[in-house]
């Protein structure tokens, strides 16, 4: 509102100028989902670096793949990653009792037994508080973590439930009576696995289940782009997944089986995933990738490939964008010594047309992702969502116009509103085009944004409904190189 006037002078007013930038969202922030013998198993913890995930989830282990998935996915490029552990619901934490003090590790598993607790009073007087210590019993007993100045007493600012149950890593404890601790060290143990759940059983699949829907560990993530379930084969849990990506605008990365053959894929193994509506927000990687495993001193193994694709997506995003396909001669599998399976021109030309993503071992280049279909990419369905990087670039601008778009709600529907929404997704899209995501050599060749009485109806306002149309030319791969060569006959004198 403008202020009032009642002295004559001069009067200095802001006017806002309507623009509300748009950012562009983050698109290669990975989930990857499986057992793991350690972590927390309520919620999706997000890491930054595969150190932190030895931290939380207790590292590479020989019963799962998902800690070499997550490795990959860091030696590849990824810098930005949640995981959510599975386990057995017999899965149990290991536990320890000092006189009334309570110590139980903060997850279920086996691991808490590799610790103890150790507490040690105060001098009088100030013998009603005491310090806690977590002590590493396989590291010679190496504090890991230390409270001080803790009290029993529950209105005390530093009960050690409040202090402790907020910020360790390790333990929570339950102090039900107001009665100190005497000077000891305690190991915990009675921590229980449960079975280990492998992709492919119907145990693995039901937890899997419940980390999705309405107020589910996913549900509370904020945002995540791509999607690995290492070793999930079962087209049956994969079309689950396949939905959830739609849902949540994410891209699931999916691992052909370890045992596939060309001709069983050429023969229509993976069919279920692909007739799957949801189909266009995922792509299949063909064979699994041979590697060192630190776990056998070096020696070669199978790996799905998710992990090193991801991290192949993640690289090609922040060097390209999203709009490059994430394959070529530049999309190296870094770690990898090769492929279970080495394919030549012909059998990568039978699958190709099939929607399924081949790596291959090209002289020179190495070990690469030579694909970039969703599984809606056969040449016989004709889809618009053929190419990886045209569905991602479109789930990248849901997003970011999604987000972009929230101070819309409750404003005036009439043409100043229209004006700025145009304004301000205009010049979001106009910086796209600036950076070469979308084809044709003007902006009016490469989008368009409209937002008016045309769109938007006199029936549509009484309604409370704005529309919004934004159309864009997407980048399409270079799938195909012809080169032409003819033979000049030379000057010939006639």
């Amino acid at each position: 509102m403008p202020q009032p006037l009642t002295y004559p002078g001069v009067y200095i007013e802001e006017v806002s100028s309507g623009v509300r930038t748009i950012t562009g969202v983050a698109t290669s922030i990975a989930l990857f989902i499986g057992w793991a013998p350690r972590g927390r198993i309520d919620r999706a913890v997000r890491i930054a670096s595969f150190a932190d995930y030895e931290r939380l989830f207790d590292g590479l282990d020989q019963r799962t793949k998902l800690g070499h998935a997550v490795k990959q996915f860091f030696d590849n490029g990824g810098s930005d990653a949640y995981i959510v552990r599975l386990a057995d619901p017999v899965a149990t934490p290991s536990s320890a009792v000092i006189g009334d003090l309570t110590i139980t590790a903060s997850s279920p598993g086996a691991w808490g037994d590799g610790y103890a607790a150790r507490t040690t009073r105060r001098p009088a007087p100030d013998d009603a508080r005491f310090a806690l210590d977590v002590l590493d019993t396989n590291n010679g007993n190496a504090v890991v973590e230390s409270f001080q100045n803790l009290s029993m007493d529950p209105g005390d600012q530093r009960f050690a439930e409040s202090v402790i149950n907020d910020r360790s890593a390790f333990v929570t404890v339950k102090a039900p009576v107001n009665n100190t601790p005497a000077d000891t060290t305690q190991p915990l143990g009675g921590g229980l696995d449960g079975a280990v759940l492998a992709p492919g059983g119907a145990p693995f699949h039901t937890a899997l289940g419940k980390v999705f829907g309405i107020g589910s560990i996913t549900d509370r993530i904020d945002l995540f782009n791509l999607v690995c379930v290492p070793g999930e084969t079962d087209s049956n849990t994969l079309a689950l997944l396949q939905g959830e990506c739609r849902k949540r605008r994410a891209f699931l990365i999916a691992d052909a089986d370890q045992n596939a053959t060309v001709a069983l894929l050429n023969a229509g193994a993976p069919t279920a995933l692909t007739s799957n509506s949801d189909a266009p927000n995922s792509a299949i990687y063909f064979p699994w990738v041979r590697a060192p495993d630190p776990l056998q001193q070096g020696a070669l193994a199978d790996f799905a490939p998710c992990g090193f694709v991801a991290g192949v997506f993640a690289r090609t995003d922040a060097s390209r964008g999203v709009w490059k396909a994430p394959a070529g001669s530049e999309a190296t599998l870094n770690g990898a010594s090769g492929l279970s399976i080495t394919m030549s021109d012909a059998e990568n030309g039978q699958l190709n047309p099939l929607g399924i993503n081949c790596l291959r071992t090209l002289p020179v280049y190495g070990n690469v992702v030579w694909g970039a279909r969703t599984l809606h990419g056969q040449n016989d369905r004709g889809s618009e969502w053929k190419y990886v990087p045209v569905r991602r670039m479109a789930l990248f601008l849901e997003e970011s116009l999604y987000r972009g778009t929230q101070w819309v709600v409750f404003e005036p529907n009439d043409e100043p509103l229209w004006a700025q929404i145009r304004l301000n997704i205009g010049a979001f899209m106009q910086g796209l085009f600036r950076q070469s995501a979308f084809q044709g050599r003007t902006p009016k060749e490469a989008y368009f944004v409209k937002c008016d009485c045309e769109t938007t109806t006199q029936a549509d306002i009484n309604l409370g409904v704005v529309n919004i149309f934004v159309g864009f030319a997407p980048l399409k791969p270079a799938e195909f190189v012809v080169i032409r060569l003819q033979q000049m006959a030379g000057d010939i004198p006639t």
